[in-house]
């Protein structure tokens, strides 16, 4: 979780030269994990939304499957990454909690869709300075493909 200062955050330029992991941390997860799920479209994940309780910010978008997450820090155990955003934004807003609410993956890379959420607004790819779905690839390459899905029993596919 990062808090990028407001002059950043409105100037196009400064916010596209950010490093990739600020980038995709805050305000552009949601192409990171669109790009994911495509990239990967048969490995079972889906979006989820970790929307910040009312009066507090903090959204991020993750590629959720079982207990495995996929976000800017690469592969994460999912409970774990929930307590570390939880006990961080806990620092900088006492008292801050979430929601989980699951996202039809198009709701990612379109602007109308995302404003159908309450409390929902997000950049299509190209609104930023640049298509962020290039970087957002490029980002991905870095990454090994994710584990086989466990089956019942134990097993992998």
């Amino acid at each position: 979780m990062y808090i990028i200062p407001g002059p950043i955050k409105r100037d196009p330029h400064l916010r596209w030269n950010l490093p990739d992991r600020v980038f995709f941390t805050a305000g552009a997860c949601h192409i990171l994990a669109w790009a994911f799920m495509d990239r990967h479209a048969h490995a079972g994940f889906r979006a989820v939304w970790v929307k910040p309780s009312a009066g507090f910010t903090g959204n991020h978008i993750v590629a959720v499957r079982g207990d495995l997450a996929f976000d800017c820090h690469g592969y994460s155990d999912w409970p774990a990454l929930l307590a570390h955003m939880r006990e961080k934004a806990g620092r900088w807003w006492p008292g801050w909690n979430y929601t989980l609410v699951e996202l039809p993956a198009d709701v990612l890379v379109s602007e109308a869709k995302s404003l159908t959420y309450d409390g929902l607004h997000l950049r299509e790819p190209g609104q930023f300075l640049h298509d962020a779905l290039p970087r957002a690839r490029g980002f991905l390459d870095r990454f090994p493909a994710p584990p086989p899905a466990p089956i019942a029993g134990g097993e992998t596919l």
